[in-house]
């Protein structure tokens, strides 16, 4: 018999896979940039959002925040990573007010993570106390990009048309979500990683129930590499 601690890691690997595929899918639009040398209109917010998402998500998975969570770390970094080679592309070929709002919001998120940092190691004794603020933080910003795609779905409602609706990101969404959701629920609970990719999960259905809706009644079908088709990059965990 499989014990816990082993299917909690498998399914802690599966979704490292899923989520790794999450942060790979923006490369197209970024290649995009590199061969016309160009930003044009894009616009970095999701990524600059998503170093702060990740980040969060790498400090509550430290041993002395909360332990035995080496998984959500690892991918974690390796968004980290994925997203600052993003930015260095955009940077490279923004315009310099571009390039200032870029570095300005970039130091914003670095006081604000750091001042996190701080009280949590100094006001705050033990992984309980710990694991709660920084948890709460981090399902915060899960929450906002996993429910960001509302947008989105209020246009396909309105257009009665799947056009701007992206299936295969609304589809791998769902299955980092319910992914996620299945590892925090196998001993030991993981409330902060349940909470916000059940609400993933619950997002991630609707979306692809109301593709398949509108889909069923002639609703044009998406193009997958149509510029025009939003591509942010979700959170990992």
């Amino acid at each position: 018999m499989v014990s816990a601690s082993i299917a909690r890691n498998i399914v802690g690997i599966i979704g490292n896979v899923i989520s790794f595929g999450l942060f790979f899918s923006p490369a197209p639009t970024f290649y995009k940039i590199i061969k016309k040398k160009d930003v044009e209109e894009f616009k970095p917010d999701p990524y600059i959002a998503t170093v702060l998402n990740c980040a969060f998500w790498v400090f509550y998975g430290l041993p002395f925040v909360h332990p035995n969570s080496l998984l959500v770390v690892t991918i974690n970094g390796v968004g980290l990573v994925f997203e600052f080679v993003y930015l260095t592309i955009f940077y490279a070929y923004a315009n310099n007010k571009g390039r200032k709002k870029l570095l300005l919001y970039l130091l914003i998120e670095a006081i604000f993570f750091a001042v996190i940092v701080l009280i949590t190691m100094l006001a705050l004794h033990g992984t309980t106390n710990r694991s709660l603020v920084v948890g709460i933080i981090c399902d915060i910003f899960n929450i906002m990009m996993y429910v960001s795609p509302l947008t989105v779905m209020a246009k396909v409602i309105k257009t009665k048309s799947v056009e701007y609706m992206p299936f295969w990101l609304s589809l791998a969404n769902f299955l980092n979500g319910l992914c996620w959701t299945s590892y925090a629920l196998i001993h030991p609970l993981d409330i902060y990683v349940l909470i916000s990719n059940g609400i993933g999960v619950i997002s991630g259905l609707v979306q692809l129930l109301l593709y398949a809706y509108f889909w069923c009644k002639g609703g044009k079908k998406i193009d997958v590499g149509d510029d025009h088709v939003p591509k942010p990059t979700e959170v990992a965990v």
